[in-house]
């Protein structure tokens, strides 16, 4: 199972990654209810595409328990409401993996030792598995790079694998 929080989600639907990793995805993928709520609300691009892949099955919308440990990961790793669900859902049911793209969360993510992929990385495996050709591999980056906060060094790394130099 995968677990993704609403930066990634969101990052994804935009560069049109979202629809085309649920089609080649064999496994559960869930979202917090709080994530749920970040990115379907009125007027979010995302919005439809989001509600739509909940209605058919491919996103599961899940619940963490225990509150108070939800609180404790916002404060101790000063991160939101959504990205502390994911990571607690991560938790309570044994998912291999959330998908942040969170310093925080990613952070956090290390010392609870669970593994985790950001839409930098959802796009570099979708290249490598020929899903997306090198030059729409590129526009993509291109994009993530316009939308999202991403450090030089990323965003040069990620444009050399794609290219084919790593």
């Amino acid at each position: 199972m995968i677990i993704f929080d609403a930066s990634t989600l969101i990052l994804l639907a935009r560069i049109g990654l979202l629809e085309l990793f649920l089609s080649t995805f064999q496994e559960r993928v869930a979202i917090p209810q709080k994530v749920k709520s970040e990115v379907c609300i009125k007027d979010r691009e995302e919005r439809p595409l989001v509600e739509s892949l909940i209605k058919q099955g491919k996103i599961e919308i899940l619940t963490p328990k225990n509150p108070r440990q939800k609180r404790k990961l916002m404060e101790d790793f000063n991160i939101d409401e959504g990205e502390a669900e994911a990571l607690l859902l991560a938790i309570q049911t044994g998912a291999e993996t959330i998908a942040t793209d969170d310093r925080n969360a990613i952070r956090a993510a290390k010392l609870l030792k669970i593994d985790f992929v950001t839409a930098i990385g959802f796009l570099i495996r979708a290249h490598e598995k020929q899903l997306v050709d090198r030059d729409e591999a590129l526009t993509k980056l291109q994009s993530l790079q316009a939308i999202g906060r991403y450090s030089n060094v990323i965003l040069k790394d990620a444009k050399n694998r794609i290219e084919g130099g790593e």
